[in-house]
């Protein structure tokens, strides 16, 4: 019985961008909590300081990279298998967009561990310096100002080349808004 609960305990998942209340990707989780695959447990932020920064089309990634960066405020989620396979999906976990790893989340007084996506480590270390090696402490529609959705986005490129090309540019309006 113990490996099988485990296996169907819902998961903790922090969300600190698009996933979040008032953004786009926000009714990819209206649907889960409709269907019984996710539940809003609160508003949080980390327990460590972590960049949150953000790329190509003013998408948000928070970086793994420990002590650099501000405490981030978020979302807490609990999630079903089934969720996170959908979010794992729109994350590009499996093309090396972004990767699910712990994370430590403090909420109502306490500290509890969760995972987040974080921006793949192929390429975080980069954007935490095109970005001025500053970062915010949320994710908010001034900060999102200019964002562009998925499917406004040239077709021609990859997001990962689309993170390339970020990169690779001037500072210029990394950390606008």
């Amino acid at each position: 019985m113990g490996a099988e609960a485990a296996v169907t305990k819902p998961a903790l998942v922090f969300t600190y961008g698009t996933l979040k209340q008032g953004f786009s990707n926000h009714p990819l989780l209206q649907d889960m909590i409709a269907t019984g695959d996710a539940t809003y447990i609160g508003s949080c932020r980390t327990l460590h300081p972590l960049p949150l920064v953000c790329g190509p089309y003013r998408v948000p990634f928070l970086l793994n990279l420990p002590g650099r960066g501000q405490c981030v405020s978020g979302e807490l989620y609990a999630v079903s298998p089934a969720a996170i396979d959908r979010m794992d999906e729109l994350e590009g976990v499996t093309k090396g967009h972004y990767e699910r790893l712990p994370i430590q989340i403090e909420i109502d007084g306490r500290t509890v561990s969760a995972e987040a996506y974080y921006a793949h480590r192929s390429y975080a270390e980069a954007l935490w310096k095109r970005n001025g090696e500053e970062g915010y402490n949320c994710y908010t529609e001034k900060v999102a100002k200019g964002y562009v959705k998925r499917k406004d986005r040239p077709r021609h490129l990859t997001f990962l080349d689309q993170i390339r090309l970020f990169v690779a540019s001037g500072p210029d309006s990394a950390q606008s808004g």
